[in-house]
C-alpha cells in the first residue's frame, strides 16, 4: 500500500449506488433556501458564520445542573420522598426526637447515591476530555496546517487528515494524496460495519492537492441544517462562480476512520453535536429489573402498614386525650399548641399522627436504595474481573455497562440470539464450487460432519445387545461433546479462509477437465469481480486482502490458489497473474475497469465491466442464485439444472451460495449503454437512482451461467456446548437472522438447535402468488399457525419436540395485531424457533412481542450495528465485540467477546445474583420490621405518648452502622454453591425464572418473621425488666437503661439471624457481622462517656448500669435464641423433608458422596438438568429412547419363540 497510488480512477467510472461522481455544469438548487437547509459554510472562512463549537459532551450533568437533577432523580424514589417529607416535620414540635435522627440517614443515603453518579459522571467527563482534546491539524492564517485539539475546530475550517486516523467533524471531501480523490474509510463505529467505503471527492477539487494550495482557496457551501441521517446529505458547492451539487460519498463522517489513504483534505460542515454521529447518539432506555419494579410494591405496602399504624396510634391518643388525660393532672393539659387538649381531641390526633408517621418511619428500610446500588457495584466488577470470561485471543474481558439489571441476568426465560458473528465467527472459508455443473470440494462442513457422525452413532446402536440406563447415558453423552469440542483442533485448516480439498482443482491442471474454457472464466471471475486491495507480505512474498466483506477475501484467497492471483491494482485497472496452460509461468494480464455496479442488499448483485488485454469487453456478474438465474439468457443455462442442485446441496450443508455469471460486450453496445449512464450519473434530478438502477439491470441480462461458490460460516467455539448447557438450565432459544432458511435450518442443526426427529413447522409466502392480496396472504399465514397448532395439539407422543421456522415476509405478517396472538403461543409451545431473512426492526419487534406477550425476562445478544434495536428492546441486552465493530456492545447492558460466555455470565452469575439480591432485600425488610415495630408495641404501653425508647443516635447507627454491612456482605459473596456446581448442575438456574426466593410467599414469611422478632424482643425485654429491683443494690431501670437492652438484643438477633442465613462464610462475613455487634458496645462505651448535655440518658448507662448486670448478658442471651430458633427449625425441617436442589448439593459436597460413590453422583447431575428438547443431551436423550424401543422390540419377539 505504501509504494505507489495504487487505486485511483478505480472509480472514475464507478456506480455505487450511494456514491456518485459530480456533474459537469452548474446546478443551483432552489430548495436549499427553504426550512431546514439554512446552513451557511464559508471555506477556509471560519470566523464569519458562528455554529457551535467542536466539542461534544456526553456527561449526565454540568456544574450548574449536578444538584438539581441529582436531587430530582434522588426524590424519584418513594421512599426518600417519605423520609424528606419525614425530615421537615421533625423540625417542628410534632417531631418525635431530634431533628438530626432523621436528617442525618436521609442526607447520607441521598448524598451517597449523589456521589456515586458524580463518580460515574466524572468518568464519562474524562472520556470526552481525551475526545476533545484528540490533536487536528489545521490550515491557520499563516499558509500552513497546525496541531489544534479537536474542540477548537471552527464550521470552515480546513483540515488534514492523515491514515488510521479518525475524522474530527463531519468534513466535505476536497482531495486525497491519489489523484482522482479517492479515499477508504471505515464506518465502524458508526454502523458497525468493517468493511471499507469509498469516498471520492468532486473534480473541481482535486486540485488542492498539497498544503500550500490552500492559500487563496476560498468557497461556499450551502447545505442542509444538522439531521441524523447518515447515508444521506443534501447541498451545493460555489467554487470559481459554479455550483456543484454535492452527494453523500463526497461527505465524510465524524468517528469513521481513514483507511489505506496517506492522507486527505476537507472542510468542516458539522461540528459537536451537529455531527451526524451525535444526532444519532441516544440515550440507552432506561431499563429496571422486575425485583426492583417489585421491591416498589413492598414499598408501598410498607407504607400502608405504617399508615395504619400510626392511624391506630393517634386514635389511641386521641381517646386518651379526651378520657384519661383529664385525670393526670401533671401533664398540665391543655397546652398552648393543642398538642394534648381533652377539649379538642381530633386536632390532638390529628397532630399525633404527624408525630407517628415519622415514629414508626423505621418501617421502611431508608437505606436500602443505597445499599443495592453498592453491592450491584461490586456485583458487576466480579463479572470484570472474571478470567473465566476473558478472550486471550482479543484480550478482551466481560464488560458490565451497567450494574442495575444483574439480578436479571438470574431470571431470563427467552434468549433471541442473532446468527451471523453472534453463533458463528463472521470468519468465511471458500469450501466447495460448481463449475460447469460438475461439483469440486471434499471437504465437510461442520453440518456434514455432524451429520456424518450422527450417522455412525444409528449405526453403531443397532449393535448394542444390551443398554445400560445409567452408564451409557454418560459415556455417550462424554463421547459426544469430545467429538464436537475436538472437532477444531482436529481439523487445522492450512490456509486462512480457503478448505477447499480437491486435487482436480488445486493441482493447477485444470485445463484438463471438461469445459476447460468455462472454468478458466470461473476463476477469472473471482479474480477481478471485487473491490478489494492487495497488500503484499514481504517477508513471505504473499499478498492479503483488504475487502470489503469476509466473503470477498474468501473468493479471492480462493482464486489465488486455484492460480488466478490478485496482485496489484493501479489507476482504473487490476492486474491478475494468471495461470496458463500455453506457458510454464503465470501470466500477468491487466484488466481496465471501465464500470463498476457494486452490491447492495436490494440488488443483491455485484458487476463490474472491464477491458482484458486483447481490448475485448467483459461484464462479471456475482450474486444470489434467485437473482442471476432470472438473468440469464436462454444460452446461458445450460447448467442452471445442475447447479441448481450442488446449490440446494451446499445449502443443506449450512454453506453460504453465489452464482457466477459473465457476458461478451460489443463495443457499441457498451459505448451505447454507457453514454446514458453517465448522463444519468451526472444529473441532478430527483429520479436520478431510479433511472441508473433501470439502466444496471438493463445491462445485467442475458447473462450466462459459468458456476457458483460455497463457503462456510464458521461457529464459534463452544457454541454447541454453551446452547446445551442453556438448554438444561431450561432456557428457551430463538435465532434471527437475515440468512435464508435453508441456511438458517442448517446452522439449526450444527448448534444442535434442531435435530433428528424433530418436527419442523415451516411458515413462509414463498408457495404465494406474486399478486396475492394482503388479506389472502394474511389469511394463508393463519391457516399455516391454525395447522401447526393442531398439529401439536393432536402429537401423542410426550417427548416429540417441534421446531418453528419462518421466514421474513411471513413475519411482517404474523406481528400484525391480527395475527401475533397465535403465532406468539405456538412459537411459545415449540421448543425452538428460528426466524430468517429478517430486517433489523423486525429483530425489535419479535424481541418486544415475546416480552410483553409472555410477560417474562428476555435476553438479546448480537454483534452488529442490526442487532442494536433488539438489544435495546429486551429486558437484557448482551452485545459481543465481534468483527463487526462496536455497535452492538456500545448499545448493551453487557458485553461478552464470545457466545460461549453467556454460559458463564447466566448459569453462575445471574444464578448467584439473584439470590443475593433477592435474600438481602428480604432480610432488609425483617430487620427493619423487627425494629420499627417495637417503636409502636413502647407507644401503646406509654398511651400512645409519641416518645421512643431508643436515644437518637441509637436510630441513627441502626441501619447505618450496626446491621448495614452485613447485609451488604450477603448481596456481595453469598454463595449456594460453588460455580463448577452451577455449571455441572444447570437447572439450579431454574430458581430465577420460577421466583423461588423472591415470591410473595418468601417475602410475606420474612415479614412474619420481622413482627415476630420484634414481639420476642420486646415483650421479653419488658417482662423481664419490669418487676424492679433489677440489680442487687435495689436500682430499678429508667427508660434509657431498657432502651439500650432491647437495641443491644435487636443488633444482636438480627446479626445472628443472618449469620444463619449464609451458606458461605468468608473471613469477610465473619468480620462484618459479628464486627456489626462489636461497633455497638463499642459506641455504647464511647457515647457513655460524653457529657450528660449530649448522651443525656445514655451516659455510663453500659459501663455503670448495664454491663456488671448479669440479667443483661442473660437477657440478651435469652432473647437472641427466642428470636432465631422459629427460623432454625423451619430451615432445618425443610432440608430434612422438602429439601431445595442446592440442599442436597450442599449435604453430597460436605459429605464428600460426590468422590466417594462416583455413580450416585452422575445420577444426581443427570437429575440436576432440566428435561430439554434442543442441544446435546436432546439428541443423546432421543438416542437411549431408541435403543429402549429397539430392545422392548427385540424382547417382545424372542418372547414367542422362548415359550414354543
Amino acid at each position: 500500500m505504501g509504494h505507489g497510488k495504487i487505486r485511483a480512477r478505480l472509480r472514475s467510472s464507478l456506480y455505487t449506488f450511494s456514491c456518485t461522481n459530480a456533474p459537469k455544469k452548474s446546478v443551483e438548487f432552489d430548495e436549499l433556501q427553504g426550512p431546514g437547509f439554512s446552513r451557511v459554510v464559508m471555506c477556509n472562512q471560519p470566523l464569519l458564520y458562528k455554529y457551535r463549537n467542536n466539542s461534544t459532551s456526553t456527561t449526565k450533568y454540568n456544574a450548574l445542573t449536578f444538584l438539581p437533577i441529582a436531587l430530582f432523580e434522588q426524590f424519584n424514589r418513594v421512599a426518600n420522598i417519605y423520609f424528606l417529607i419525614a425530615a421537615i416535620l421533625s423540625v417542628t414540635p410534632y417531631g418525635p426526637y431530634n431533628p438530626i435522627s432523621a436528617i442525618a440517614p436521609l442526607a447520607f443515603v441521598v448524598g451517597l447515591s449523589m456521589v456515586k453518579e458524580l463518580l460515574e459522571d466524572w468518568q464519562r467527563m474524562l472520556q470526552d476530555w481525551k475526545v476533545n482534546m484528540r490533536p487536528a491539524l489545521v490550515y491557520n492564517a499563516n499558509g500552513s496546517f497546525e496541531t489544534q485539539p479537536w474542540k477548537k475546530i471552527k464550521v470552515g475550517d480546513v483540515v488534514k487528515v492523515e491514515k488510521d486516523t479518525f475524522f474530527p467533524a463531519d468534513l466535505l471531501l476536497l482531495s486525497s494524496n491519489y489523484d482522482d480523490g479517492i479515499c477508504y474509510v471505515e464506518t465502524m463505529n458508526l454502523d458497525g460495519e468493517t468493511n471499507l467505503k469509498v469516498k471520492r471527492a468532486m473534480d473541481v477539487t482535486l486540485d488542492l492537492d498539497n498544503d500550500a494550495s490552500f492559500q487563496d482557496f476560498k468557497a461556499t457551501i450551502k447545505c442542509e441544517d444538522p439531521n441524523p441521517s447518515l447515508y444521506t446529505f443534501v447541498g451545493n458547492f460555489e467554487y470559481d462562480k459554479k455550483i456543484y451539487p454535492i452527494d453523500p460519498s463526497q461527505i465524510l463522517l465524524r468517528d469513521s476512520k481513514l483507511r489505506n489513504t496517506s492522507y486527505v483534505y476537507g472542510v468542516v460542515i458539522f461540528t459537536g453535536h451537529d455531527t451526524k454521529v451525535m444526532q444519532n447518539s441516544t440515550r440507552s432506555p432506561s431499563k429496571r429489573s422486575r425485583i426492583e419494579r417489585k421491591m416498589d410494591k413492598i414499598i408501598y405496602i410498607l407504607f400502608s402498614v405504617l399508615v395504619v399504624v400510626s392511624l391506630v396510634s393517634s386514635s389511641g391518643f386521641a381517646y386518651m386525650t379526651k378520657y384519661k388525660m383529664p385525670d393526670w393532672w401533671y401533664l398540665h393539659a391543655p397546652d398552648n399548641k393543642d398538642l394534648y387538649n381533652p377539649d379538642k381531641p381530633t386536632v390532638s390526633g390529628f397532630y399525633h399522627l404527624i408525630t407517628a408517621l415519622i415514629l414508626y418511619g423505621y418501617l421502611i428500610p431508608i437505606s436500602l436504595y443505597v445499599s443495592i446500588e453498592i453491592v450491584k457495584v461490586l456485583q458487576a466488577s466480579f463479572i470484570n474481573q472474571d478470567m473465566h470470561m476473558y478472550h486471550e485471543e482479543t484480550e478482551t474481558p466481560a464488560l458490565a455497562r451497567t450494574s442495575n439489571l444483574n439480578e436479571e441476568l438470574g431470571q431470563v426465560d427467552t434468549i433471541l440470539s442473532d446468527k451471523t458473528g453472534t453463533l458463528t465467527c463472521n470468519q468465511m472459508d471458500f469450501l466447495k464450487c460448481s463449475i460447469a455443473g460438475i461439483p469440486y470440494g471434499q471437504g465437510a462442513s461442520e453440518v456434514e460432519a455432524a451429520a456424518v457422525r450422527k450417522m455412525s452413532m444409528d449405526l453403531d446402536a443397532e449393535d448394542f445387545d444390551h443398554f445400560s440406563s445409567e452408564d451409557s447415558t454418560y459415556e455417550e453423552e462424554v463421547e459426544l461433546e469430545t467429538v464436537v469440542t475436538s472437532n477444531d483442533q482436529d481439523h487445522k485448516r492450512r490456509i486462512k479462509g480457503f478448505s477447499f480439498e480437491d486435487n482436480r482443482l488445486t493441482s493447477r491442471c485444470w485445463w484438463k477437465l471438461p469445459n476447460p474454457d468455462v472454468h478458466f472464466l470461473f476463476f477469472r471471475v473471482l479474480a477481478v469481480c471485487q473491490t478489494a486491495i492487495p497488500e503484499e507480505n514481504h517477508e513471505t512474498g504473499e499478498y492479503n486482502y483488504e475487502a470489503e466483506s469476509p466473503d470477498e477475501g474468501a473468493f479471492l484467497v480462493a482464486a489465488r490458489e486455484f492460480g488466478f492471483e490478485f496482485i496489484k491494482r493501479t489507476q482504473g485497472s487490476v492486474t491478475v497473474r494468471e495461470a496458463d496452460p500455453s506457458s510454464p509461468e503465470p501470466v500477468e494480464r491487466d484488466f481496465k475497469i471501465l464500470n463498476i455496479l457494486e452490491f447492495t442488499s436490494k440488488r443483491k448483485r455485484m458487476t463490474v465491466i472491464v477491458r482484458d488485454d486483447k481490448e475485448e469487453i467483459f461484464l462479471f456478474c456475482k450474486g444470489a442464485d434467485t437473482i442471476i438465474f432470472d438473468r440469464l439468457s436462454d444460452k446461458g443455462r445450460t447448467y442452471e439444472k445442475a447447479t441448481t442442485k450442488h446449490l440446494n446441496d451446499y445449502g443443506e450443508g449450512g454453506l453460504r451460495t453465489l452464482v457466477f455469471a459473465y457476458k461478451k460486450l460489443d463495443e457499441d453496445e457498451y459505448r451505447s449503454w454507457n453514454s446514458e449512464f453517465q448522463k444519468a450519473k451526472n444529473s441532478v434530478s430527483s429520479d436520478r437512482d431510479d433511472v441508473l438502477e433501470d439502466l444496471s439491470d438493463k445491462m445485467e441480462r442475458e447473462l450466462i451461467l459459468v458456476g457458483a461458490s460455497a463457503v462456510e460460516d464458521k461457529l464459534q467455539q463452544g457454541v454447541p456446548q454453551c446452547i446445551d448447557s442453556l438448554a438444561q438450565a431450561g432456557l428457551k432459544i430463538w435465532v434471527l437472522t437475515g440468512d435464508k432458511m435453508e441456511t438458517a435450518i442448517n446452522i439449526g442443526f450444527s448448534c444442535s438447535l434442531l435435530r433428528q426427529g424433530m418436527h419442523q413447522i415451516c411458515i413462509s409466502t414463498k408457495d404465494m402468488l406474486a399478486n396475492e392480496s394482503v388479506q389472502n396472504t394474511k389469511s394463508d399465514i393463519l391457516m399455516q399457525i391454525t395447522d401447526g397448532s393442531r398439529m401439536m395439539k393432536e402429537e401423542t407422543d410426550p417427548d416429540a419436540a417441534y421446531a418453528l421456522i419462518i421466514d421474513g415476509k411471513a413475519l411482517t405478517y404474523a406481528l400484525d395485531e391480527e395475527l401475533k396472538t397465535q403465532f406468539l403461543k405456538l412459537a411459545v409451545a415449540c421448543a425452538s424457533v428460528i426466524c430468517c431473512r429478517v430486517s433489523p426492526k423486525q429483530k425489535a419487534l419479535v424481541v418486544r412481542l415475546v416480552k410483553e406477550g409472555t410477560g417474562k425476562t428476555t435476553l438479546a445478544i448480537g454483534d452488529g450495528a442490526n442487532d442494536v434495536g433488539m438489544i435495546q428492546e429486551a429486558d437484557i441486552g448482551i452485545g459481543i465485540s465481534g468483527v463487526e465493530g462496536m455497535q452492538a456492545v456500545m448499545s448493551s447492558d453487557f458485553a461478552i467477546a464470545q457466545f460461549r460466555y453467556l454460559e458463564r455470565l447466566l448459569v453462575v452469575h445471574g444464578h448467584w445474583f439473584y439470590k443475593r439480591i433477592a435474600q438481602m432485600i428480604c432480610y432488609f425488610f425483617y430487620k427493619n420490621i423487627a425494629f420499627g415495630l417495637t417503636l409502636f408495641y413502647y407507644e401503646i404501653c406509654t398511651a400512645f405518648s409519641g416518645n421512643s425508647v431508643y436515644d437518637d443516635w441509637y436510630m441513627i447507627l441502626y441501619n447505618v452502622a450496626v446491621t448495614s454491612l452485613p447485609v451488604m456482605s450477603l448481596g456481595v459473596l453469598e454463595q449456594d454453591v460453588s460455580s463448577e456446581i452451577c455449571l455441572e448442575f444447570p437447572a439450579l438456574y431454574q430458581q430465577g425464572p420460577k421466583n423461588l426466593f423472591f415470591g410473595w410467599y418468601r417475602i410475606i414469611g420474612w415479614m412474619c418473621n420481622g413482627v415476630y422478632t420484634s414481639v420476642v424482643i420486646f415483650c421479653l425485654t419488658i417482662f423481664i425488666f419490669s418487676d424492679p429491683p433489677y440489680r442487687s443494690e435495689g436500682q430499678t431501670p429508667d427508660m434509657s437503661i431498657v432502651g439500650a437492652t432491647m437495641f443491644t438484643c435487636i443488633v444482636c438477633a438480627v446479626n445472628t439471624q443472618i449469620a444463619l442465613l449464609l451458606s458461605h462464610f468468608t473471613w469477610i462475613q465473619h468480620c462484618f457481622i459479628w464486627g456489626s455487634i462489636v461497633v455497638w458496645f463499642s459506641f455504647l462505651i464511647i457515647y457513655g462517656v460524653i457529657l450528660p448535655e449530649t448522651s443525656t440518658g445514655s451516659y455510663q448507662v453500659f459501663t455503670e448500669t448495664l454491663a456488671p448486670t448479669p440479667l443483661f448478658w442473660m437477657t440478651i442471651l435469652l432473647v437472641v435464641m427466642a428470636s432465631v430458633i422459629p427460623y432454625f427449625i423451619h430451615a432445618s425441617l425443610l432440608r430434612s423433608f422438602q429439601p431445595e436442589d442446592h440442599h442436597i448439593i450442599q449435604e453430597i459436597k460436605y459429605l464428600k458422596k460426590d468422590v466417594l460413590d462416583r455413580r450416585m453422583w452422575r445420577r444426581e447431575r443427570r437429575k440436576g438438568r432440566h428435561t430439554a428438547k434442543i442441544g446435546f443431551s436432546a439428541r443423546v436423550d432421543a438416542k437411549i429412547r431408541q435403543l429402549k424401543g429397539r430392545i422392548q422390540k427385540k424382547g417382545a419377539h424372542l418372547a414367542p419363540q422362548e415359550m414354543l
